[in-house]
């Protein structure tokens, strides 16, 4: 795409004043960009057109790569071209995280409440553009519209949360064994922030770590994914509007350039931290990389989350719970149930009263308000659900609902309940990061919690039961960061978010603004 384009009306001022010689070629630029202009506007359908941004954001510039080169982004449910951004490179990496290091030189020394402010300016603005940056999300995501309004109103109210949190950065005076010594432990900034952020949650997993790190009084580089940026540059033009300083936030957009512009976000030595979310291999090769330096380190890893339904539990509110939780944006969370075991006294009941919920599922374009459930991201997606099917399948599980790709021009799948799969089933063992319930019969208490903290992993886990005594114990007893008892959604502002093993380090959310300031000890003497 072309760079940032200028008011159509200050264009055809510049042409008007062209040399005569310059303006029959100058004509054809204006219009190919006029029709570009256009044809993208008639894509987005966006309210206020200047969200969209062509290019990434450094030091408070609208910049292109220096070599050119783009990315194509697309609709996952149409294969429509939305456009292209910058594939930027380590030279661009290396300008947005000098850009954050001069930017923290002030904005480390801002007070809370001024940050407080600004927060709130970039909340309010989030929530006023709500229908917009919703819209933005379905379009590059896929998820249905309604889910892409939740998660804008989720991503501003980290904004919300953290400009709370900035006021009650407290500090604490220890007392001293002796007479002239005085202790005082304050809490400063760590300095610029890398955030590395996955395509599921184009926008909350980016304001879960950058309302924290700007309230913490740090700065950011963010490197977005290559299917999703749009909506984190439509972030970057929010919190200019919202009074964020240039060289604070950076957004640098890359695809085939990743390994060294990741490299370079984790061991610059102008980096003192860095946040990331996805998968497992990839969380342990940044980690590594952060370890050159000692950086501090939050991550949010993969997943594979335990389903239990109990035989004392509410069927109905247990089904419930596994639709929320389950197939929520087709399957493709972290915290999505993946692993679904039913006691066998009431594995029927279950297993038919979800199956005729998904068979009520209707598959399609997000922006279409009859939709229930978009597509998956990419055919890469699509192949591994395949791959999980075909495996249960092939050990004897029931396709009960669904099972196959839904015919079209976007990467859909049928939403899918599979009955008896066996324990050893790929899909027990992997995370299949799509619209399978695939449903597990299990007998007693025991040998259940045994399966479910048989994994790697472990960042959250479900349960239905109305035995008080079983909810403490199994609630105890799985080895994950988050459980939820009689819910399957668990996920908001003020708790902490995050996992155990595998799963990761570090918490998000809640109290997660202390991942992003370093205590310092001052003692005075001589009193």
């Amino acid at each position: 795409m072309f760079p940032q384009p200028l008011p159509f009306s200050h264009a055809l001022k510049v042409l008007v004043k062209a040399p005569i010689a310059t303006r029959q070629s100058n004509r054809s630029s204006l219009s190919l960009w006029y029709r570009m202009a256009s044809t993208n506007a008639n894509i987005w359908g966006l309210q206020d057109p200047s969200l969209i941004k062509y290019q990434s954001y450094i030091d408070g510039k609208w910049v292109s790569a220096k070599e050119g080169g783009t990315i194509l982004v697309t609709n996952p449910a149409t294969g429509e071209e939305l456009g292209t951004v910058p594939e930027m490179g380590l030279e661009e990496a290396k300008s947005a995280i000098a850009a954050a290091g001069n930017a923290f030189a002030s904005w480390g020394k801002t007070t809370a409440r001024h940050r407080h402010d600004i927060l709130m300016n970039f909340y309010n603005l989030m929530r006023e553009h709500n229908d917009d940056l919703a819209r933005i999300i379905t379009l590059e995501n896929g998820k249905t519209l309604a889910e892409a309004k939740g998660e804008n109103a989720y991503s501003a109210s980290f904004m919300e949360w953290y400009a709370e949190e900035a006021v009650r950065i407290y500090g604490e005076h220890i007392p001293s064994p002796f007479t002239n010594i005085r202790n005082v432990v304050i809490k400063q900034p760590v300095g610029v922030v890398s955030i590395l952020t996955p395509w599921n949650f184009p926008s909350a997993m980016i304001t879960r770590k950058l309302g924290a790190a700007l309230a913490a009084g740090c700065t950011a580089v963010i490197k977005p994914p290559p299917e999703t940026p749009f909506s984190a540059l439509a972030l970057a033009e929010l919190s200019r509007r919202a009074g964020v300083p240039d060289g604070v936030i950076n957004i640098v957009t890359t695809q085939k350039n990743v390994i060294e512009v990741g490299r370079e976000m984790c061991e610059n030595k102008i980096v003192r931290k860095i946040s990331f979310t996805g998968s497992t291999p990839v969380a342990k090769s940044l980690y590594g990389m952060a370890a050159s330096t000692l950086k501090k380190v939050s991550i949010e890893a993969g997943g594979n989350a335990p389903f239990i339904v109990f035989d004392d539990a509410d069927i109905d509110q247990a089904v419930e719970g596994a639709i929320s939780c389950k197939f929520r944006g087709s399957g493709q969370t972290c915290v999505c149930a993946n692993r679904i075991y039913v006691q066998s006294s009431v594995y029927a009941d279950f297993a038919s009263k979800l199956a005729e919920k998904v068979t009520a599922f209707k598959v399609g374009n997000g922006l279409d308000e009859t939709t229930t459930h978009g597509p998956l991201i990419h055919e890469r997606a699509i192949s591994k659900v395949v791959r999980h099917v075909e495996d249960a399948v092939s050990r004897g599980a029931q396709v009960l609902v669904g099972g196959k790709r839904v015919d079209g021009a976007g990467t859909f799948f049928a939403p899918t309940v599979l009955s008896e799969v066996p324990a050893g089933a790929l899909s027990n063992f992997e995370e299949t990061f799509g619209p399978v319930a695939a449903l597990t019969k299990f007998e007693t208490e025991e040998e259940v919690i045994a399966l479910a903290n048989d994994a790697d992993v472990g960042l959250a886990g479900y349960f239905f039961s109305r035995d008080v005594g079983r909810v403490w114990r199994v609630a105890e007893a799985l080895e994950v960061g988050m459980v939820g008892t009689n819910t399957g959604l668990i996920s908001h502002a003020t708790i902490p978010f995050g996992g155990v093993k595998e799963s990761g380090l570090g918490r998000e959310g809640g109290h997660g603004i202390t991942e992003y300031l370093n205590q310092k000890l001052i003692t005075f003497g001589g009193l």
